[in-house]
């Protein structure tokens, strides 16, 4: 029984899980031969991606000798689910306050300013 999925990934999954975002489908020898600096061995990432089936983000089917991996969850859901983690751990649940933060913190050019605008109207509208 896989175990209860971890809220969000490490940075060293999070590098495994890229590799598998981008290919759909990879061996472990795809997954390491992928990788941008720094390199891996390959028992690591064998490792780590079990690790990652276990945690329920990858399965795996047999292709011959090798075992091949997929994703099980999408790059968005695991964004989603990352950004649920920080806004509960230190904004108390108030995507106000992230929202606050991150707009004040952060310098933002015209064309962003006006996809906020955009966003906002939309979700006032939808209120209504």
């Amino acid at each position: 029984m896989p175990r209860k999925r971890a809220l969000v990934l490490t940075d060293h999954e999070l590098r495994l899980m890229e590799v598998l975002w981008t290919k759909r489908r990879a061996t472990v020898s795809d997954v390491t031969g992928a990788l941008p600096p720094p390199a891996l061995a390959y028992n690591t990432v064998l490792s780590t991606l079990r690790t990652l089936e276990q945690k329920g983000y990858v399965a795996h089917k047999e292709t011959g000798r090798a075992f091949t991996y997929r994703p099980l969850v999408e790059r968005h859901d695991a964004a989603k689910s990352a950004v649920n983690h920080v806004l509960a751990r230190f904004f108390q649940n108030s995507p106000n306050a992230l929202a606050v933060t991150l707009l004040d913190d952060v310098p933002l050019r015209d064309a962003d300013r006006e996809q906020i605008r955009e966003l906002l109207e939309r979700k006032s509208k939808a209120r209504k």
